[in-house]
């Protein structure tokens, strides 16, 4: 069984806590300044009553005396509100006191809360001032009293110093806590503000992907069942069932790719262990072996696609080029797809250009058409899938008719003896893609 003062750790961190907020806030901030303030002055006073009866020599005070010491504390109740006024307020009255009065030690007590206020409120060359302003009135009244008390000039002098470098160092300790904790709250805004950027940036990459995956599988979808429509309503008597077979087997692949694709980018996303906001997780991604994969599933669409891949150096290309180019390709077919019109030809071309890799997909048609009312994400995404890897990406009509997508993304130095107008690597391994004029 714990013994019973175990829980009496907790409620001593917390007076602790509430001690060092009480020393480490500004008094000039402080709740409840003027109660607390009138209860310094009055326990100043009373301090500097109980010194003089502690003396013995009280009653040569007299009426005059005792208003002197005890008045002198009062104006401390508004300390906080003006320090060197109250101080200019104060001086007048302990003057008038040390020079008709034997008790020297007896005020100390509101002398020392005031130059400290006013030390630990100020700033240093206030205070320099103000001690050079205190000690020259007292040195005036100690030399007026007896020109040979040296001693009792030096003790003043040194309180005096002492007071005023005490409240100096709590003031530049608090000033230091002050920026501590400024700082901290800075570092903590900061990392808050960076994280809710991360997320935000995980946000769009995962809207990003999906547009990607989904809008393609559904433009093509929608296309093949609209050819199945058609040969179902328009001739019923002179059905042809093969075509029909052919769009559904093609709605069934496509599905099928867009289900393995979905899944695949799900569990890259559940398997990343990477909290929201963190550099892309590694999974497999897209490339431009896959290109061919897009021509056939836009060809199918009713698009005539031409894919030239010529002098591509597979090798070379970082795996996030490879994506963002593939992923440009895809969302220029689906467009070309869906907004081209029956039969447009679509040229894709995919080569090395002047330190880049060049991506460019022109189609013949009428090309993307805004209703003004649901904007389309397509190109907004391929220029950030551009600029997230350095690159960067234009898109609209042709002057000639049809539309254009050009991105040129960054491409490592070619290594020596490989000439960027050779046949690529890519084109060797890869002979489904088919190589047109080397001109775009």
């Amino acid at each position: 069984m714990p013994p019973a003062t175990a829980p009496a750790a907790p409620a001593a961190t917390s007076r602790r806590d509430r001690v060092l907020a009480v020393v480490n806030r500004d008094p000039m901030l402080a709740p409840h300044r003027t109660r607390n303030d009138a209860l310094t002055a009055a326990g100043a006073a009373a301090l500097a009553a109980a010194l003089a009866l502690s003396t013995g020599d009280a009653g040569t005070l007299g009426a005059a005396g005792w208003a002197l010491l005890l008045g002198s504390a009062v104006p401390l109740a508004w300390r906080r509100r003006a320090p060197v006024w109250i101080l200019c307020a104060m001086v007048p009255l302990l003057a008038v006191y040390h020079g008709t009065q034997d008790l020297h030690s007896a005020p100390m007590p509101q002398t020392w809360i005031v130059l400290y206020t006013v030390a630990v409120t100020g700033r240093p060359l206030r205070t320099l001032l103000v001690g050079v302003g205190v000690t020259s009135v007292m040195v005036t009244v100690v030399l007026a009293l007896s020109a040979h008390d040296v001693l009792e000039l030096l003790r003043i002098s040194g309180w005096i110093v002492a007071v005023l470098l005490c409240g100096v160092d709590v003031r530049i300790y608090r000033q230091y806590v002050a920026s501590v904790l400024e700082r901290a709250e800075r570092a903590e805004r900061t990392r808050e503000e960076e994280a809710a950027r991360r997320v935000a940036e995980e946000r769009l990459r995962i809207a990003r992907d999906l547009h990607d995956l989904l809008a393609h599988s559904i433009t093509v979808i929608g296309v093949r069942t609209s050819v199945a429509s058609h040969i179902l309503t328009v001739d019923p008597d002179r059905l042809d069932r093969r075509a029909v077979a052919a769009a559904l087997d093609d709605i069934a692949d496509t599905c099928r790719e867009a289900r393995a694709e979905l899944r695949t980018t799900l569990q890259v996303l559940r398997g990343s262990g990477q909290e929201a906001g963190g550099a892309e997780a590694e999974g497999p991604l897209p490339d431009l072996a896959a290109l061919p994969g897009l021509v056939r599933a836009a060809e199918a669409a009713g698009a005539r696609v031409e894919l030239d891949t010529t002098g591509v150096p597979a090798g070379r290309l970082a795996p996030a080029v490879g994506a963002a180019a593939y992923r440009i390709v895809q969302e220029s077919l689906t467009n070309a797809v869906r907004h081209a019109g029956a039969g447009a030809r679509v040229r894709v071309l995919v080569a090395p250009a002047a330190g880049a890799l060049r991506v460019s997909v022109t189609d013949d048609g009428t090309g993307p058409v805004e209703d003004g009312t649901a904007p389309g994400f397509g190109i907004v995404g391929m220029r950030e899938r551009a600029r997230s890897t350095g690159g960067t990406l234009t898109a609209g009509p042709r002057p000639g008719g049809g539309f254009e997508v050009s991105a040129l993304l960054p491409l490592p130095p070619a290594p020596p003896g490989n000439r960027a107008d050779e046949p690529g690597t890519y084109a060797r391994e890869h002979p489904t893609a088919r190589e047109a004029e080397t001109t775009p």
